[in-house]
């Protein structure tokens, strides 16, 4: 086992995959999640929206913008419909770069991550805030000249500085081409919502890495110079959600899409 991974304390790619029904987890990570959806109950459902969320952008920008590349930045541990499933599927030809700095996401990625014959994935065992270095290594896979969706789901949360997180997603966009996109989610605070509070405390004091909250309008800040696609940012679960769902609660976890001009 990579010297890195710690079973004796929580991890949040791990709590993640527990709240989604998976097998990659331990005991410690067991009980934190259950301790968390104590304080706070409908926790569960903010990993399954920010899945559905993901499945929706993914397949939008393949099927209606033409997106055949893909930056995903902090891939967590892999779950079903992965980034290149989704996109593969529509469009076999994709190409996805996965980063993640965990070493038990990395071993799971480099098993499971496979590509179909006409595409092509790898994973970058690569910090967020790294991004000179994830853009290069990146290039081995992704064409640069030509529009790339960056996704970052639930990642600049681990950035508490304010500048260094929108400086960071500023600089990859920055380094893509018109026509490239922004996917991303946060884990959001808001007055009506005072367990979620709660619930990032005790994570914040229990777990590792520590979580930053931010309010729906600091996370709109980070599509700042893009073209935001309807409805905007919103709870992850309502992106685009079928009218048939019927009406459907805000979760903590908001998200949004946008084109760089």
């Amino acid at each position: 086992m990579d010297d890195r991974i710690n079973t004796s304390q929580p991890h949040t790619a791990r709590i993640w995959n527990y709240w989604l029904g998976g097998k990659d987890n331990y005991e410690v990570d067991q009980a934190a999640g259950d301790q968390i959806r104590e304080l706070h109950p409908g926790i569960g459902e903010y990993a399954r929206a920010d899945r559905v969320f993901l499945g929706r952008a993914v397949q939008h920008l393949v099927a209606k913008e033409g997106i055949r590349q893909f930056l995903d930045i902090g891939t967590g541990l892999p779950t079903a419909d992965n980034t290149h499933e989704v996109a593969q599927r529509l469009a076999p030809e994709s190409r996805v770069v996965y980063v993640d700095n965990d070493p038990l996401v990395l071993v799971h990625a480099r098993a499971l991550l496979t590509s179909t014959p006409e595409g092509r994935t790898d994973y970058l065992d690569q910090d967020l805030r790294d991004v000179d270095v994830i853009l290069e290594q990146a290039a081995r896979t992704l064409d640069f000249s030509k529009p790339v969706a960056l996704i970052l789901l639930g990642v600049v949360i681990f950035l508490d500085d304010d500048p260094e997180a929108y400086g960071v997603v500023r600089r990859v966009m920055d380094a893509l081409p018109s026509g490239s996109h922004l996917v991303l989610s946060h884990t959001i605070t808001r007055p009506d919502m005072p367990d979620v509070d709660a619930a990032v405390a005790f994570w914040n004091e229990h777990g590792t890495p520590k979580l930053t909250q931010r309010t729906p309008e600091q996370i709109t800040r980070f599509f700042d110079g893009l073209d935001l696609l309807e409805p905007g940012v919103v709870s992850c679960n309502k992106w685009r959600a079928d009218a048939a769902e019927g009406p459907l609660e805000d979760v903590a976890m908001f998200g949004g899409v946008a084109r760089k001009p």
